[in-house]
This record gives C-alpha cells, sequence and structure tokens, in this order.
C-alpha cells in the first residue's frame, strides 16, 4: 500500500540511447510539435494551402453514441438511480468534450507558425501544451476513480510527454481520494453478510494511507484477536471503473486517429487488463500467499510479506508489519542501516523474481509497496528486513523467456553484441533495427556504454546529454511503435526493472553499477547452468558420454567465474568497511 503520497515513477525510457544508423523522421504532428516545432508547422502550413483541413473532428455518430452509452450504462444497471445517469452522462461529456478541446487547440496553435519567429511560436506552443494539460487535470479531478490512477501514471511519462504535461500532472500524485467511513462500514457489511462490529473489533475511522484504488485502516479482526491492517477499496469503483475504462480507451483511440503516428493505446490496453486485476483483493491475496511461501524457503534474503488472514473481493485483511520508505535515508543511517545493502538485498529479492523458475513477480514494485525495518537480532551491515506490500499485480516468467532473458543480460555484461542481437529476437523478437532502443531500454543507459563494458562505467552527464538529444532524432516515434509491439510481460519486466533502478538511484548508494550488475549476472549465470543441467540430464546421464562431461565442466567455469568475481568485489567493500574507509562514489549523474 502506498500511502498518502505516491511516489514519483521514473521511467525505465525516461533516458534512451544514443541513435545510431540513419535517422528516422518523426513523422506525426503531435511529436514534431514536442521536438521539431519548426518543421512541424511548415508541413501543418503546407497542408493549409493546398487545401487541406487540418481541424479533427470526430464522428458525430461516435460522441453521440459515447454520450448515450453512458447513459444508458446507468439507465441498465440502475434504473431506479437518476443521479447515477446524470453521473454517467456527465463523466462521458466531460471526457469527449475535453478531448475535443485539447486536439482543436493543437490544430489552431500549429497553424500559427507562419506569422511568427520561432522563439514566439515556441512560447505559444507550450502555452498550448499547459492549456490541454490543465483541461485535462481538471476533468481527471472531477471524474476521479481510475482517472486519477491514470493521471499518476501519465506524469511520470516524461520520455514521452511534455515537461508541461507532466508537471502539471503531479499534483495527482497527493491526490489520493479519501472515502468516507460510513461508506467503508457499508461496503464491509454487504461484503461479508455481517454486521461490522462482527467483523472487526476495532477499526480506525481515519486510514493509515490512501492511494487512487485504496485505502488502509488499523483494526482489530473479530475472529482472531489480531491487530491488522484492512485494504478496502474505495467503494465508488465498482459504479464508475467500468465505463471509465471505457473512456479510456476510446480516449486514446481518438488520439492515434488525430495523431497516427503517436499510438499509445497499449496504454489503455495494459491498463483494461491489469486494473481488473488490481481491484480484485481476493486475487492479490492468493498472490501475496504465494509470493510468501515461495520466499520462505530462499535463503538469504531477509524478506517479509505480511500474512494474509483473510480477503473478499474489496476487502482484504493482513498482518500489521510496518517499517520505512527505502528512500527515508534518515531513517537508515539513524539506525546504521548500510544503504549500499539495502540496495543489494532489494536487487537479489527482484532478480529472484525474474530469474528463478516458477518465481512469482512483483510488477509494481516503487516506493511506496517496498519499507525497510529495523531488525535488531542481526548485526549490521545485514541488522534490517525488507517489507513488501501491494500484491495486485503479478506475473509468472515463462521458462523459455526466463533463459532467453538470462543469456541476453550475459551478453550485455560480456559486450556481445552479436549475443544480445539475438536473444534479443529470442526474448521479444526485437528487430535489428529496433535493437539499440531495446538495449537501452532493459539497462537505461546510452547504446554506445551498452556495446563497449556497461557494467564498469557510471552513467556521467555527457551520456544523459547525448541520451536527451537522441529524442529529437525520430527516436520518440521509434519508441512509441516499440513498446506497442512488445509482449506485454515484457513491458513488465521493464517496467520491473526501471522502478528497482529508480529505488537504487533514491538510495544514493555509494558502490556504482558494478555490484547490481555482478548480482544480476550471477541469478542469469545459475538460469543458464541450470537449464545445461536440465538438458544434458534429458539426453543422458550428466557425465557420459565425455562430451556431456566436458559441456557440463565448460557451463560450471563459466558459472563459477561469474560467482567469483561477485564474492571478490562484494570482499572488497567489505574490507574498506572495516578499515573505516569509503567507498568511492559513482561519477557525477550515476
Amino acid at each position: 500500500m502506498s500511502g498518502t503520497s505516491w511516489p514519483l515513477r521514473r521511467s525505465f525510457l525516461w533516458t534512451l540511447p544514443h541513435a545510431y544508423g540513419r535517422k528516422r523522421s518523426v513523422g506525426s504532428p503531435i511529436l514534431q510539435s514536442l521536438r521539431n516545432p519548426c518543421r512541424l508547422a511548415s508541413n501543418t502550413t503546407h497542408a493549409a494551402r493546398h487545401g487541406r483541413n487540418n481541424s479533427w473532428k470526430p464522428s458525430r455518430r461516435l460522441v453521440i453514441g459515447l454520450t448515450a452509452a453512458g447513459a444508458g450504462t446507468g439507465l441498465v444497471l440502475y434504473t431506479d438511480s437518476g443521479k447515477f445517469i446524470y453521473g454517467a452522462t456527465t463523466r462521458t461529456a466531460r471526457v469527449v468534450y475535453t478531448l475535443i478541446q485539447c486536439i482543436n487547440d493543437y490544430r489552431k496553435t500549429l497553424k500559427q507558425k507562419a506569422d511568427h519567429e520561432l522563439a514566439v511560436y515556441d512560447d505559444l506552443l507550450k502555452a498550448c501544451h499547459k492549456r490541454c494539460a490543465q483541461r485535462t487535470l481538471t476533468a481527471m479531478e472531477k471524474n476521479g476513480s481510475i482517472f486519477i490512477k491514470l493521471g499518476q501514471h501519465l506524469s511520470s511519462l516524461n520520455y514521452l510527454l511534455p515537461s508541461e504535461w507532466c508537471d502539471t500532472f503531479v499534483p495527482l500524485q497527493d491526490h489520493c481520494p479519501v472515502s468516507p467511513f460510513e461508506s467503508i462500514r457499508t461496503m464491509v457489511e454487504h461484503d461479508t453478510g455481517q454486521q461490522f462490529t462482527e467483523v472487526f473489533q476495532d477499526f480506525e475511522k481515519v486510514p493509515l494511507g490512501a492511494a487512487s484504488l485504496a485505502q488502509v485502516h488499523l483494526a482489530q479482526d473479530k475472529r482472531s484477536g489480531r491487530t491488522v491492517a484492512v485494504k478496502v477499496q474505495h467503494p465508488s469503483l465498482d459504479s464508475w471503473a467500468p465505463l471509465d475504462l471505457a473512456l479510456t480507451k476510446f480516449t486514446f483511440a481518438q488520439l492515434k486517429r488525430a495523431f497516427p503516428d503517436y499510438d499509445l493505446t497499449w496504454l489503455s490496453n495494459e491498463m483494461a487488463i491489469s486494473l481488473p486485476q488490481e481491484l480484485d483483493f481476493a486475487l492479490e491475496g492468493e498472490n501475496a500467499l504465494r509470493a510468501r511461501d515461495f520466499f520462505k524457503d530462499v535463503q538469504g534474503i531477509p524478506l517479509i510479506i505480511p500474512d494474509v488472514l483473510w480477503a473478499k473481493r474489496r476487502i482484504l485483511v493482513m498482518e500489521y508489519v510496518t517499517g520505512h520508505r527505502p528512500d527515508d535515508l534518515d531513517y537508515l543511517d539513524k539506525n546504521n542501516i548500510s544503504r549500499d545493502e539495502v540496495s543489494a538485498t532489494l536487487a537479489r529479492i527482484f532478480n529472484t523474481m525474474i530469474f528463478a523458475r516458477g518465481a512469482p513477480l512483483h510488477c509494481d514494485p516503487h516506493g511506496g509497496n517496498i519499507a525497510v525495518k529495523v531488525n535488531p537480532s542481526r548485526s549490521a551491515p545485514h541488522n534490517f528486513d525488507i517489507i513488501l506490500y501491494d500484491h495486485g499485480l503479478y506475473r509468472t516468467i515463462p521458462t523459455d523467456m526466463q533463459r532467453n532473458y538470462a543469456k541476453l543480460w550475459l551478453a550485455v555484461l560480456d559486450a556481445d553484441e552479436d549475443n544480445m542481437r539475438k536473444y534479443a529476437k529470442e526474448t521479444a523478437n526485437i528487430s535489428d533495427e529496433d535493437f539499440p532502443l531495446f538495449a537501452s531500454a532493459i539497462t537505461g543507459r546510452d547504446y554506445r556504454a551498452v556495446t563497449s563494458n556497461v557494467k564498469n562505467t557510471p552513467r556521467s552527464l555527457e551520456e544523459k546529454q547525448a541520451m536527451s538529444d537522441a529524442l529529437g532524432e525520430g527516436l520518440l516515434q521509434q519508441l512509441v511503435h516499440l513498446l506497442g509491439k512488445v509482449p506485454r510481460i515484457i513491458l513488465l519486466i521493464l517496467k520491473t526493472n526501471d522502478l528497482t533502478r529508480s529505488l537504487d538511484t533514491n538510495l544514493h548508494t555509494r558502490q556504482g553499477p558494478m555490484r547490481s550488475f555482478l548480482i544480476l549476472a550471477r541469478y542469469a549465470a545459475q538460469t543458464v547452468f541450470d537449464e545445461q543441467v536440465e538438458l544434458l540430464r534429458k539426453s543422458g546421464a550428466l557425465l557420459w558420454p565425455p562430451r556431456h562431461a566436458a559441456t557440463l565442466f565448460v557451463a560450471w567455469i563459466h558459472f563459477t567465474r561469474v560467482r567469483l568475481k561477485l564474492g571478490l568485489y562484494e570482499w572488497y567493500l567489505h574490507t574498506r568497511g572495516l578499515l573505516g574507509l569509503e567507498n568511492a562514489a559513482p561519477a557525477l549523474g550515476a
């Protein structure tokens, strides 16, 4: 549960690769307005001079039909509720009206290029961004429901949206609605079929924290007498979520219709799949118990997943375990908790989820879903536990994909470009044309760093600037295209990679990138070694015929080499700590 404030999530693609090969033009008006307003306005003016109408107008049947659908949904579901019918019609009309205003505002602004100097026009375009973002923010705040969650996500898409949009949506990170206690009481009684006092002996009316979909209360479970954390869904979501998902899909479809090269329908498609899962707290309870059961047998990882007492679709009752956010550096320092060890432990947890066979993958590991708790029973630097919350969105990575992904990462760490390309294709069907962008997506690094020695070179300010400049060379269009065609499970893996990198950055560790990459390499090498052993067993015996023994020996040498590198590096860090020496800080911008 994320608490009262959702952290700003940095995307894995907020930094992009330096372009290689021929440059690609950005075909859509909206893309050119973001990165090359001069070229865009020229194209727009040319179209106007040749009689083409750039003003976007939605189909009248579409607008009327969708508005009627909103009213019809209310009529069918709540024939006795005029208030609901009015609400459905109002929120539908609000979305459609805002969409029309924004698209036509962009069209009108783009036509003004010929009448103004570039600097003046650039200011006009930024003002248009701001106006449209503000209109959209107002509509989202008025509609509430899943629009708040959508806005929170959009605020982090600074690799796709102008800063005026992202900055305008930032307040939604703290705009988490709190449902009144009476509505919570009514929902609990409805969903359990019992009186509220028969379910909870004590219940704090003021929530411990709130998010866009739910809020958490401290309570005492009547049946067990235990102090528990009760996660309850906002009751209004049941009424509005189906309609709001349809409106979200409609919005992105119309944006694609207006600007064909700026296709973000993959966002609404993924939301349509993931949101129903996130709204099913019974499923979340099952995910939590499954992850808890998996990690109880994993040695050396101090992970706490709160136990689940019971769950309904909109209610989740859990063991109450609390800690501090991983970016609460004052808490870590005050309790002599090593930031480097917290970072390394997080790396081990999520690499286990990605590479271990049959492991459940937590797909939303942002700072609000993770806590650090001091554990006085262990000595420094291992005197802490990691607590993992919010298990609504989980996936299990297919074994073949795990193995190819492991080989891809080993190729990256060895700067073996041929194998990088090979396993990128086998993992996510990435073409040679898209490979540089994909390589930077999984590493968060410039493509030149990926093909040299990514694990030993911190990300410099020059690399950041090169990656930012690459956005103006047509890569934004390629990025939108790439994200629209990779398998959904790859999108979630990349999202997990990105969020864990963000956690590491916020910890301000002093160990540089090498340790994290070596930890990843250790898990990837284990995955490849286990595959070799399995193949040898299937084809006979491990040590006979002799070629089996040779194959096993080569695989063992490769795996041992990676483990030895990691062990030596961690010993080096530990020795410096014992001597009172600071580990060298990574270069600025790492």
